[in-house]
């Protein structure tokens, strides 16, 4: 479905920030892109999507296609209506707005691929909490509130392929636990194959089929998600586990040394 190879993007044509990243998602996969603050994860996304154009970036090498149509350096709007939808980091709601006509927000990306009603249906069904809350000002929500509403509206566009970016940024493990049991869910019967940003890394091995390592701008491990949670560097820099059960500070983890050993 989609297909990144080996692009590079540069902002205000001085600050390169991807060095050749490459990645795949098949149809119907859920693939997990993990890795530090700054190591590029966020600028991926945008680059899938067309937002790098709103921030001065732009995909300088390589090319990225969706369902075999090269879509590097395109409108947000038209990669929208394609399909592809993202869910910020932030959250980004529009807080005067109640909970349904946010989420109503998202059928005009879908380029008449939703339907208003059978829309709603769906979101209340995986979200019921939703329903309750759909006239609530969603400036009020609190933040596990916020996010469950802005994946409902990314739904509400009928996505082929949806991204995430840190679903569980500041939310309760239990209430992660819940968000990702829901994501997964709405891969399975919805077939909306997911790209997943994520720092915590076995939250989101926990439901993905395939996953992506990424520092300094370049991917530096891909395997399956059943081997990413069982391998040792994983455990070490994600979980500041030694092979022993050992906690350690990451603090104290070389930096030369973990790119000497993922490459």
């Amino acid at each position: 479905m989609l297909v990144v190879n080996n692009i590079e993007v540069v902002y205000s044509n001085v600050i390169l920030v991807l060095r050749g990243v490459s990645l795949e998602v098949g149809d119907g996969d859920i693939v997990a892109l993990l890795g530090g603050n700054g190591a590029g994860k966020s600028t991926t996304l945008k680059a899938i999507s067309g937002l790098l154009t709103t921030e001065l970036g732009k995909v300088t090498h390589g090319d990225i296609r969706f369902d075999g149509h090269r879509i590097d350096n395109g409108d947000p709007e038209d990669i929208a209506r394609m399909g592809i939808v993202q869910v910020m980091e932030g959250r980004r709601l529009f807080p005067h707005l109640s909970v349904e006509e946010n989420m109503l927000v998202g059928t005009e990306a879908s380029g008449g691929r939703a339907e208003e009603r059978s829309g709603l249906e769906m979101v209340y069904h995986y979200f019921p909490k939703l329903y309750d809350l759909r006239s609530k000002t969603s400036g009020y929500l609190s933040g596990g509130e916020q996010q469950m509403m802005v994946i409902g509206r990314a739904l509400m566009a009928a996505p082929k392929l949806m991204l995430l970016d840190e679903p569980s940024l500041g939310l309760a493990p239990l209430l992660v636990e819940e968000i990702f049991e829901i994501l997964g869910r709405i891969n399975r019967e919805q077939k909306t194959s997911v790209l997943l940003v994520e720092q915590n890394a076995m939250a989101a091995l926990s439901i993905a089929t395939h996953g992506y390592v990424m520092e300094n701008g370049r991917a530096v491990m891909d395997d399956t998600a059943e081997r990413l949670k069982e391998n040792e560097d994983i455990k070490e820099f994600y979980l500041g586990l030694s092979q022993v059960g050992q906690r350690k500070s990451y603090r104290m983890v070389k930096h030369y040394k973990r790119r000497k050993r993922w490459l």
